[in-house]
């Protein structure tokens, strides 16, 4: 009789870190966009298998609210610290499009803004999930511009939304930092000038 000795790896399994899944899948909705990434995609860059990744997220729908939900407090633009400043109107909102600028070229990886790309998936849970964040900026940044010009809050709002979305667009294009930045201060000065009595 002939024995087999099989060595096998022992020690504890890798440790399911939820923030870490968060962080990981962030980066892979943000590089590809949302309907690129596949289930497939997503267990085998978590290390899990299909049953532990629907145990622990539900669906991939329902891990990318988490996504959306992390990266609104961790890497979309800080509104509410830029728009609560006693600043005039006009610098804050040259700010916003400054530093939308910045974020939306910061990672060569995944460039423009996670929740504006999110807004055109083709899952509705997933559209319906980034457009709720998405409204949500657009309504802080009215009520702030009401706040000092009520008669200017409609269109002022529309038209620094609609230059995120084409910043955004622009990036995941290619276009790079310097002809955004352009795009920004251009657009800050069209604000100065639209606020001017």
């Amino acid at each position: 009789m002939t024995t087999t000795n099989i060595s096998r790896a022992r020690g504890r399994p890798r440790r399911f870190d939820p923030d870490e899944a968060l962080a990981t899948a962030q980066r892979l909705f943000h590089q590809r966009g949302y309907d690129a990434v596949g289930v497939v995609d997503l267990t085998k860059a978590l290390g899990i298998n299909p049953p532990s990744f629907y145990a622990a997220f539900g669906s991939k729908a329902s891990l990318y609210a988490r996504v959306l939900e992390r990266y609104a407090t961790t890497g979309a633009i800080p509104l509410t610290q830029i728009l609560s400043t006693e600043r005039p109107l006009a610098v804050s909102l040259a700010e916003v499009l400054d530093r939308a600028a910045r974020a939306y070229a910061a990672d060569a990886a995944a460039t423009g803004c996670l929740v504006l790309e999110g807004t055109h998936c083709n899952d509705q849970d997933a559209r319906e999930a980034a457009c709720g964040y998405h409204v949500a900026a657009q309504d802080l940044i009215h009520q702030y511009i009401a706040k000092q010009h009520p008669l200017e809050a409609d269109r002022l709002t529309d038209f620094v939304s609609t230059v995120m979305a084409g910043m955004s667009a622009s990036a995941r294009h290619g276009q790079g930092l310097d002809r955004l930045l352009s795009t920004a201060r251009l657009a800050g000065a069209a604000i100065s000038q639209a606020l001017e009595p």
